[in-house]
């Protein structure tokens, strides 16, 4: 039991955790309830900056570029436009990519090393004391099994067994039912930003992928109230599209499609004793401003160096109160400023609308460095932990780039050149490429320590 930690959940936000942890020498089993081999639905189509600079730092992101098409504007109700092109990161857009691409990387890295799956199996119960957890699961025959860990992670999404179990509430509410998606080929393609806009009667979106693909999709007033299980045909993604656009832009071919409702929701606490939630099992929120899969990867990020080090006997149990601490905060926010984006998005009544007009032109004129922090937040490279605790941005090393030095899965402390100064397991040496006299201290996830 000693050193090992189950995860539940193979989406994006375990697969990332279970590689870092595997890095670190814990011994890492994942439980998913699907069978092998079934990749997740991709509703995230969309990876964020700082999400890019996390996948930076294990040696990811370069591969995943290919995969998408790099979006550096997002254009919300034809009067506000958001530029990422100006943010300062190596990673200055957002990449269009289906969710498949984003854990086919982060698969691969988690089987290199060592992590082991246990696919078709449901957890059915869950006990923890304080030695450690034991979860209990049902495989594909209905055989009932054990497993004995040191920390448990539920990262298996909106109707996670791990919370249930542990009994925490998600409070909140559905804010928008009967989402409908698609994957669609586009004969008149509109230009390559990614656009949000809503009429009276619905809000739609539309998204490029790099493959000729585009993802559409959005809402309508008249289908508010139906099921996630009905069927979906893709006439009816073409009304919603049409309504708000225009246009269907002539879609054809889907190659996948999908309804579903959005909810808000965010657990009090993301950790009880030696069970810990991330991802959406501790917050759900509005799909606006795709930073659903994004939020549950810097999640990850920032509970997989903690949990490493407290497992491997580095650190005290201390040290994971300050995921909550660092992480709930976030999680709060994202729902609040994606929630606010969603209900302009669906303003219908001309107080509501005009108010929105307002709005966006009032954004568009904003001064540069409020800008800046609406796309901080956005993009994700613009939230801190606290005053000492902020993003440190891609620096130029003697020996390369501050990204390529965190894949060690280490602190990394940067000193003045020409000093000399002994690192250890724990912590990557390495020196300005100027003549900084300064040293700086960077955690695991690319903040200061």
């Amino acid at each position: 039991m000693n050193g090992t930690v189950t995860i539940v959940g193979s989406g994006p936000t375990g697969l990332l955790l279970a590689g870092d942890l595997a890095a670190a020498g814990v011994s890492v089993t994942v439980i998913e309830k699907r069978p092998a081999g079934i990749s997740n639905l991709t509703r995230a189509f969309g990876v964020h900056a700082r999400t890019m600079e996390q996948l930076d730092a294990r040696g990811l992101a370069d591969a995943l570029v290919p995969t998408g098409r790099k979006v550096t504007e997002l254009r919300f109700f034809d009067s506000l436009a958001l530029d990422f092109s100006g943010l300062h990161t190596r990673f200055p857009y957002l990449l269009a990519t289906p969710q498949f691409e984003v854990e086919k990387l982060l698969l691969r890295r988690a089987v290199e090393h060592g992590v082991t799956f246990r696919h078709g199996a449901r957890v059915t119960g869950l006990s923890q004391d304080d030695e450690g957890v034991t979860v209990e699961f049902a495989g594909q025959d209905g055989t009932t099994e054990t497993l004995c860990s040191a920390y448990v992670v539920g990262t298996d999404g909106t109707h996670s067994a791990v919370r249930e179990a542990i009994g925490l509430p998600f409070p909140g509410h559905s804010v928008i039912k009967s989402i409908v998606l698609a994957d669609v080929r586009l004969t008149e393609e509109p230009d390559r930003a990614v656009a949000v806009n809503g009429s009276e009667r619905a809000i739609a979106f539309a998204a490029p992928f790099s493959d000729g693909y585009w993802r559409v999709g959005g809402w309508q007033r008249t289908h508010a109230d139906v099921a996630d299980d009905e069927p979906l045909d893709l006439a009816e993604v073409r009304a919603v599209v049409e309504q708000v656009f225009g246009t269907d832009f002539g879609m054809h071919d889907a190659r996948w499609t999908s309804r579903f409702h959005s909810d808000e929701r965010q657990v009090p606490t993301y950790r009880v004793g030696r069970v810990l939630l991330a991802g959406d099992a501790a917050h759900t929120h509005s799909p606006v401003g795709g930073q659903g899969m994004n939020t549950g990867l810097q999640d990850a990020a920032n509970l997989g160096w903690k949990l490493a080090a407290v497992v491997n006997g580095q650190e005290g149990e201390e040290l994971l109160d300050t995921y909550q601490a660092e992480r709930h905060p976030i999680g709060r926010d994202v729902i609040r400023s994606s929630g606010g984006m969603l209900r302009f998005a669906m303003a219908h009544t001309p107080a509501w609308r005009a108010l929105r007009t307002v709005a966006s032109l009032t954004v568009g004129r904003l001064p540069a460095a409020a800008t800046r922090r609406l796309l901080g937040r956005l993009s994700g490279i613009g939230y801190a932990y606290g005053p000492g605790v902020r993003r440190v941005p891609d620096i130029r090393l003697q020996e390369g780039r501050l990204y390529e030095a965190l894949r060690a899965g280490t602190f990394v402390r940067v000193v003045p050149r020409g000093q000399e100064e002994p690192g250890d397991e724990r912590t990557t040496i390495v020196h300005w490429a100027s003549d900084r006299q300064d040293t700086l201290l960077v955690r695991p996830d690319g903040y200061t320590a």
